[in-house]
């Protein structure tokens, strides 16, 4: 499975498993995890990176609208799957 690398603002380095990705309305997303398994935390992030920029640049979804909106569609693409934020 695939890794992305996650630097938080306060400089904290945290490496997530890429569940799934889509696009909406051409924005990117990644549903990513914490771990593998069970007990696995999930978490929306959204690409931010410019156009031009060869490195992408990602940030948590922290808007509830844009969260649930988001989620539903991952949601529908895993349906077998259980998902709990």
């Amino acid at each position: 499975m695939e890794k992305i690398r996650f630097q938080s603002e306060d400089g904290t380095v945290t490496e997530f498993y890429i569940e799934e990705q889509t696009r909406i309305g051409g924005t990117a997303y990644l549903l990513v995890s914490d771990s593998l398994g069970d007990e696995a935390s999930a978490y929306i992030l959204k690409d931010m990176s410019e156009d031009t920029s060869l490195e992408a640049c990602y940030e948590m979804v922290e808007d509830e609208d844009e969260l649930q909106a988001v989620f539903k569609v991952f949601e529908q693409m895993l349906e077998d799957v259980d998902l709990e934020m």
